[in-house]
């Protein structure tokens, strides 16, 4: 008789074959739709997932190039742009698979309008700091701020709106 162990697992490893798992015991429950979305989904995951890759490697690989071939190169700011903007780009990518996941996990409906607004607002950071504000259009400028302008008061009202769903949603204390 041959017993099969599972290796020991930590809590975030759990979670992510938890929700792997999840996503295959209430597969048969699910209806077309729902199993059409579970599937892109997975396949986003995937997709994102080797974009993070790539992501992570284009910047080990600039960031060692500076480093070996041009020690000045942290002192240069069209260097020290384009690594932050390397960094940038893969903390979005994996804001975006994270907001993957928690479909996967079925908490969240598809799209969470409060995560879009601040990946965008993650994407308006990085285009501030790879900008070369000296080759650019001051209307370009002014129309990125306002830009990030108007997502960040969007971000406001929705997580306003949000902490008022919660309070009234919450039950007061030492009330039945």
């Amino acid at each position: 008789m041959v017993v099969q162990v599972e290796p020991e697992r930590t809590g975030q490893e759990r979670r992510h074959v938890g929700r792997f798992r999840e996503t295959a015991d209430a597969w048969p429950g699910l209806g077309l739709y729902e199993r059409f979305e579970q599937a892109v989904a997975l396949v986003l995951t995937f997709v994102v997932s080797c974009v993070i890759v790539v992501a992570i490697a284009n910047l080990v690989f600039a960031a060692g190039l500076n480093l070996f071939f041009n020690r000045l190169a942290p002192l240069d700011h069209t260097a020290f742009q384009d690594i932050f903007g390397l960094i940038l780009t893969a903390l979005i990518a994996l804001e975006f698979n994270h907001t993957i996941l928690s479909i996967l996990h079925r908490k969240e409906s598809i799209v969470q309008l409060r995560t879009v607004i601040l990946i965008a607002l993650l994407a308006m950071a990085r285009k501030f700091i790879i900008i070369d504000v000296t080759a650019v259009e001051p209307l370009t400028v002014i129309s990125l701020a306002s830009a990030v302008l108007a997502l960040g008061s969007v971000y406001w009202l929705v997580r306003d709106q949000d902490r008022r769903q919660d309070v009234e949603e919450t039950p007061m204390k030492g009330l039945p």
